[in-house]
């Protein structure tokens, strides 16, 4: 009896395992609920539309407005000998010491935009230039002149004096896509005009500390020294943007390119060409985000707000009644949501005009109505990096 189940035992014991495997993996067979999952599948493609396999189209219309600039500067540096590297010589006669003058050039790009012969460009490939010296695609030369920068931008629009000059077609930037193909088209290292292409990778890319007002396009394709100041277009040729900037650990392109959108390049470029200068409304405040910390403190957990951290002394604001502390609701009715968005509204006003502030101070609501001021100007300073050039 005993060698009976010793027989039978192991071959029962191994069904009984294999049985409580197959439940487990199919429980339908014995009556279970199986897992279900949902797919969400593409429809059968009857008929496919090829995207261009060329855009010679694109390039032709657009590369002839496309201008390389060469910029040239006197920089002042001091003569380098062995006793003004003294620390203490340096102490007394810093002012005084023999300095050496010589001409330093950089490259860039630049777009043209109008048969009158104005051109946009970027303010760091212009500052303090001695002379920008505009070539054409079609081989002509000539001198440019600054009409008016703006550093908090980083444009300039530059003037030329030549007929029957090529002009670019104005696209839409806020209505491109991330997805959508993009070129670039510029002078990288001076190796002579260059198209490359990429697509839109992101839109309203701010807070990478480049300029003051940032709204940038982001894109892939490449962008090199020499690049800054020309054209972005879309898969037409239209100009969408003006390439700037790039995020690039060896100096080189790494796919992390911005650029201006044109229609922020347009206003920039009207207000300067009709009055010199970009003029824009301006609060005197210094504002915070409303961080968890400081919401605690106010009371206002989940309420989007600003925190005004400081304010300038006889400023608009000062003169309105807003106080260091005071907690931004809104902004002429518009939600005050983060303190970029808050400051770009302010900057869209004209000065003279009006508005309401809705804020909570020290827990109670008030509303102050501010005679928005002009912004004062900024120094004409070069940006900081990372700018392609």
């Amino acid at each position: 009896m005993l060698n009976a189940l010793r027989f039978i035992g192991w071959p029962l014991l191994v069904g009984i395992l294999v049985a409580l495997l197959l439940i487990q993996r199919y429980p339908q067979l014995v009556g279970g609920a199986a897992e279900s999952y949902t797919l969400e599948r593409a429809p059968q493609a009857i008929a496919t539309t090829p995207g261009p396999n060329s855009y010679a189209a694109a390039v032709s219309g657009a590369a002839p407005a496309v201008a390389n600039l060469y910029t040239t500067k006197v920089v002042e540096k001091p003569q380098q000998q062995p006793l003004t590297k003294d620390p203490v010589f340096q102490r007394f006669f810093s002012d005084s010491l023999p300095r050496q003058r010589r001409m330093e050039s950089s490259l860039g790009s630049a777009v043209i935009m109008s048969p009158e012969g104005y051109l946009l460009t970027n303010n760091h490939v212009t500052a303090n230039s001695e002379q920008i010296v505009v070539a054409l695609r079609d081989g002509r030369e000539t001198l440019a002149r600054v009409i008016g920068s703006d550093p908090e931008t980083d444009l300039a629009v530059l003037k030329i004096d030549l007929a029957e000059l090529p002009v670019i077609k104005v696209g839409h930037s806020d209505s491109i896509r991330v997805g959508d193909v993009a070129l670039a088209i510029g002078n990288p290292f001076g190796v002579g005009q260059t198209v490359t292409m990429g697509i839109i990778s992101a839109t309203g890319r701010n807070q990478l500390g480049l300029n003051t007002y940032e709204d940038f396009i982001q894109t892939d394709a490449a962008i090199n020294r020499g690049n800054s100041g020309g054209a972005l277009v879309d898969a037409n040729g239209s100009l969408i943007g003006i390439n700037t900037a790039i995020i690039s650990e060896s100096g080189g392109s790494q796919g992390i390119g911005f650029a201006i959108p044109v229609k922020l390049a347009l206003e920039v470029m009207t207000s300067i060409i009709q009055h010199g200068q970009v003029i824009r409304g301006w609060l005197g405040v210094e504002v915070q985000s409303l961080t968890q910390e400081l919401a605690e403190s106010f009371g206002q957990e989940g309420r989007p707000g600003i925190v005004v951290a400081g304010v300038y002394r006889d400023g608009p604001a000062e003169r309105a009644g807003l106080q260091p502390g005071d907690l931004i609701l809104s902004i002429d009715g518009e939600q005050a949501s983060d303190g970029r968005s808050s400051m770009n509204q302010v900057a869209r006003t004209r000065p003279g005009d009006k508005i309401d502030i809705d804020i909570l101070r020290n827990g109670k609501p008030l509303t102050f109505t501010a005679e928005v001021g002009m912004r004062p100007p900024v120094a004409a300073t070069t940006p900081k990096p990372p700018k392609p050039e």
